[in-house]
């Protein structure tokens, strides 16, 4: 009886237990990632017999995952290029990119023009800017990486222009070295710097153009420097599982998770 009663409990236990056909794999950018992560939470504790995994590697891994189906998703923070016109997009959510600076700075707001010398290294120390006698550290993000393209977009810049003091991943390396080097300046996701700040971070966002750096101007199209934030799939991806969970990431249902992150749902 004792055998018997172990052999049903494993068999139940198998019931539930995710397998190779109802995994998920989804790689890509870390701006993107935090928000998938908790959205395959929300899924996965809807769904028991999925398991959703998620990596980081910026969006240029995300789309090369999902044109070659190494990966099931992709997660992209920013709008596809037309040579990119050969995998599906899906827009989950919309995101600003903030000019953040070590709080040592005491200037509240920049132009684009001082931004531009500010990366070209034509403006060394924050004095020539009416604030603190300090060296400013320019922290610039790797190439390949979509905040790159779309703050160099913005700034008409091409990559090898930028004079960098520090290069960087992701968001998070971005804010730990900001938050460690006084008179530091660097990019990154609005929603990744609120979250910081919140936290305690010594980092803080700069108005642009005169606008302030905040999901609500994001949302109402006046901030200057915004993107979608895409999961993508290959053409061919034809996983019933997989077509569910992007159906859900990309619904109004997820709505209290995006905000919770400080970016802007797609579908209000």
């Amino acid at each position: 009886m004792r055998l018997l009663a172990l052999s049903v409990l494993f068999a139940f236990g198998c019931i539930n237990k995710p397998n190779q056909s109802n995994r998920i794999s989804v790689t890509g950018s870390s701006t993107v990632a935090p928000l998938i992560a908790e959205i395959a939470k929300e899924y996965e504790s809807k769904h028991p017999n999925i398991r959703i995994d998620v990596q980081t590697g910026g969006s240029s891994r995300g789309i090369l995952d999902a044109r070659q189906q190494t990966s099931d998703i992709g997660m992209v923070s920013r709008a596809l290029k037309p040579a990119e016109n050969d995998i599906k997009p899906v827009l989950i959510a919309r995101d600003g990119v903030g000019v953040v600076v070590n709080s040592s700075v005491t200037i509240d707001a920049l132009s684009k023009a001082d931004l531009t010398k500010l990366y070209l290294k034509k403006i060394q120390n924050w004095s020539e800017l009416g604030g603190p006698d300090l060296k400013v550290t320019v922290i610039h993000k790797a190439q390949g990486r979509s905040t790159a393209e779309v703050f160099l977009e913005y700034l008409s810049l091409q990559y090898t222009n930028v004079q960098a003091d520090i290069i960087i991943g992701d968001n998070e390396q971005a804010i730990k070295n900001i938050d460690s080097i006084p008179g530091a300046i660097g990019y990154v996701s609005i929603g990744a710097a609120e979250y910081s700040m919140k936290q305690g971070s010594k980092i803080k966002l700069l108005e642009l153009e005169g606008i302030a750096a905040t999901t609500k101007t994001v949302a109402n199209g006046t901030y200057p420097i915004s993107r979608e934030l895409n999961i993508v799939l290959n053409p061919k991806q034809d996983k019933t599982h997989v077509q569910k969970f992007v159906e859900y990431a990309s619904s109004a249902q997820t709505n209290e998770i995006v905000r919770s992150l400080d970016f802007v749902p797609a579908k209000l």
